[in-house]
């Protein structure tokens, strides 16, 4: 049974995948290069703007979604904030010291995880990942061999999670409890991985013979069921994090919410 979850389409599903990822892959890159608080926490608000209101699931499912990485924003923010090392100090007691230094550090940190996780959900929860691998085929020419053979690692999953609670109900129907000693638990994941073990090799052997009876190949040459084209989505999209990058460096030049300082120096 596949994992899916209802949701609205909006023009973030219409991008490229393409475009997407390599957008967001160069975004990545230019969040570790930022090493001004001012403009970390200003750059945040354009990931949340999309992940919050464009990525078409409900406002509960989305803070659903946010509380790992809520909790990693916390505890990377809240570590540094407290035992970092600083020549200013704002609070001190015990071996809490709180110093100016090590608050800009503590948010730089903070929100460069949470840009992280923003750009990364709403890429996951806006791409199709048969639509990805069909993009990348055919707008950055993949070897269809290792597409393909992504493609069915990756749903093959849902499979898998199926099978292991179908295999954890036929132990509970047989009477077979867990034990939590030692030899019980190696005894638990026996029980549950030869046989997973062996449904996947069975899979994979049905899967390589169709697709050797349909005659598949690694040539690039060959036809595609979906056709993937460029649209004024992308350019939509290219062009939201070009503008918003750019106002925010203005903002922040203008307008610091904090003291000019390069964590780098701290």
């Amino acid at each position: 049974m596949p994992i899916s979850f209802d949701h609205k389409i909006t023009w973030l599903h219409k991008i490229n995948p393409s475009v997407k990822l390599v957008v967001l892959a160069c975004l990545f890159v230019a969040v570790l290069f930022i090493h001004n608080p001012n403009v970390m926490v200003l750059f945040a608000i354009g990931p949340a703007i999309l992940f919050l209101f464009f990525t078409g699931h409900p406002f509960k499912r989305i803070l659903l979604f946010s509380i790992p990485f809520l909790l990693i924003f916390l505890s990377t923010s809240s570590s540094m904030i407290l035992f970092g090392k600083g020549e200013t100090t704002l609070f001190h007691w015990g071996l809490i010291d709180i110093t100016v230094e090590s608050l800009y550090r503590g948010m730089h940190l903070g929100f460069r995880a949470i840009i992280y996780a923003m750009l990364g959900l709403t890429f996951a929860l806006t791409t199709s990942q048969v639509l990805l691998f069909y993009s990348l085929m055919q707008q950055l020419k993949l070897n269809p061999k290792y597409a393909y053979s992504f493609m069915a690692g990756i749903r093959l999953i849902p499979i898998m999670i199926e099978e292991l609670t179908a295999i954890r109900y036929a132990r509970m129907v047989r009477g077979i409890q867990n034990s939590y000693t030692v030899s019980g638990i190696f005894s638990s994941i026996k029980g549950y991985s030869i046989p997973l073990l062996s449904q996947s090799i069975r899979r994979a052997y049905r899967i390589a013979v169709s697709m050797e009876a349909k005659r598949f190949t690694d040539s690039r040459k060959r036809t595609y069921y979906y056709q993937l084209h460029f649209s004024r989505y992308d350019l939509l999209f290219i062009a939201y994090f070009g503008l918003f990058l750019l106002l925010v460096l203005t903002i922040s030049g203008h307008y610091p919410l904090f003291p000019v300082v390069d964590v780098r120096s701290l």
